[in-house]
C-alpha cells in the first residue's frame, strides 16, 4: 500500500479517489508539532536547537499516521507547494524516522496546485526531495517568531491587556512606535 499525507481531511477525501484502492490518502490536520511555550524552546547557544511538541490536537491523527506507515511500502507527503507545507512535510518525515517507520520505505514528496485528477496523478508522476530552504526558511521563522515574542509579549500584555502576543513583524512595529 501507498500512504499519501495530506493537510486536510477535505483534499484526503478528494485525492483518495483519484488515486485508488493502491492508495490510502490521510490528512495532518495541518502542523502536527510546535514550539511548547516555554523557557529553552529556542537554544540559540547551541545553533539554535529547537525542541519540538506534539499537540494533543494532533496525537489522533498522527497516530493514524504512523499505524498507517507501518503497513505501507511507499509514503508519499503531499502537503502544500508553500514554505508551511514543506514545513508540514519535513516534520511528518522526522516524526516517521524518531519512530524507525521509514526503514525499507520510499518516501517521496509531490506538490501540487489544483486538486484535479490529473494534476494529482501528474505529481505522482513527479515526486521530489522536501526542499530544505523551504524548511529552513520556516525555522528561522518560527525561531524569531519565539525568541521576539516571548520576551515582547509580557511586556505587551501589561501594557495593553487583551492582547494576545507579539511576533517579529509586531515587534519592529512596537519598537517604531515606542
Amino acid at each position: 500500500m501507498n500512504l499519501v499525507i495530506v493537510e486536510s481531511p477535505a483534499k484526503a477525501k478528494t485525492i483518495n479517489k483519484y488515486l485508488g484502492k493502491d492508495y490510502l490518502v490521510l490528512a495532518s490536520y495541518g502542523h502536527i508539532r510546535d514550539l511548547p511555550s516555554k523557557n529553552g524552546s529556542v537554544d540559540p547557544e547551541n545553533e539554535f536547537k529547537m525542541l519540538w511538541e506534539i499537540d494533543s490536537f494532533s496525537k489522533k491523527y498522527l497516530k493514524e499516521i504512523t499505524n498507517a506507515a507501518e503497513d505501507s511500502t511507499k509514503i508519499i507527503l503531499a502537503t502544500d507547494p508553500d514554505r508551511e507545507g514543506e514545513a508540514i512535510a519535513w516534520h511528518v518525515k522526522e516524526v516517521l524516522e524518531e519512530k524507525k517507520l521509514l526503514k525499507g520505505k520510499e518516501l517521496e514528496r509531490v506538490v501540487f496546485n489544483e486538486i484535479t485528477k490529473s494534476a494529482i496523478l501528474e505529481a505522482i508522476k513527479n515526486p521530489r526531495n522536501i526542499e530544505l530552504h523551504l524548511v529552513e526558511a520556516y525555522l528561522a521563522r518560527r525561531a524569531l517568531d519565539y525568541l521576539v515574542g516571548f520576551n515582547i509579549s509580557p511586556i505587551l500584555w501589561t501594557k495593553l491587556p487583551g492582547s494576545k502576543s507579539a511576533g517579529r513583524v509586531q515587534s519592529v512595529a512596537l519598537k517604531l512606535i515606542t
